[in-house]
């Protein structure tokens, strides 16, 4: 797939203030705060579309943004340790899981997962809720141009020991980088092959 066309829609507090679902496949990407997500989206958009800043937690509202007239790229506010009060944060947490178990057009949720550093318990907690709630995820290595092939394997391993604790069967993952042009084609190849999967 080429990302040829990409407009912002709309920022909404709440799943209720989020673009009417008209079947058009959603696909919503999410991580710790500070996890390179917003890099990532600007990577896969060919454009600098969602807001890039060394201060945890700038996103804070759920984003939608229109891809080629097709599908929706919507960036969800991160979790963990974001500078904003424990009840913002709660907040956010909140209308997100809302969000992800309710909205209808959601195809996949990519969690982005830094892979410089070992399994993280609040990454593991997020998984197994999506899990148990049945909302299809992806895993997103980001940072990857951080550390060597080797110590990148390791730490998919730890990730996949960490899960085998809970999961039968382990999800799956793709490896990315935005600043060494690592795994674009691989997420859209899984946009484009799961879009018809809208009821």
């Amino acid at each position: 797939m080429k990302v040829s066309t990409v407009q912002f829609i709309q920022s909404s507090p709440s799943i209720d203030k989020c673009p009417e679902e008209k079947k058009i496949p959603e696909y919503a990407f999410v991580g710790r705060s500070n996890v390179g997500k917003s890099s990532l989206i600007n990577y896969l958009t060919n454009s600098k579309i969602a807001k890039t800043s060394s201060n945890p937690g700038k996103t804070q509202l759920i984003n939608h943004f229109l891809i080629n007239n097709e599908w929706y790229l919507v960036d969800l506010p991160g979790y963990g340790y974001a500078k904003v009060s424990k009840k913002t944060r709660a907040s956010f947490n909140a209308f997100t899981k809302k969000y992800l178990s309710e909205r209808k057009n959601l195809i996949y949720v990519f969690v982005l997962i830094d892979v410089r550093i070992k399994p993280q318990a609040i990454d593991l907690l997020f998984m197994n809720w999506l899990g148990e709630n049945k909302i299809p995820f992806v895993r997103i290595f980001s940072k990857c141009d951080k550390v060597n092939s080797i110590n990148i394997k390791k730490r998919v391993l730890e990730h996949r020991e960490s899960l085998l604790k809970s999961w039968e069967e382990i999800p799956e993952y793709i490896i990315s980088s935005s600043k060494s042009k690592i795994g674009k084609d691989l997420i859209l190849e899984k946009i484009e092959s799961s879009k018809n999967l809208i009821i």
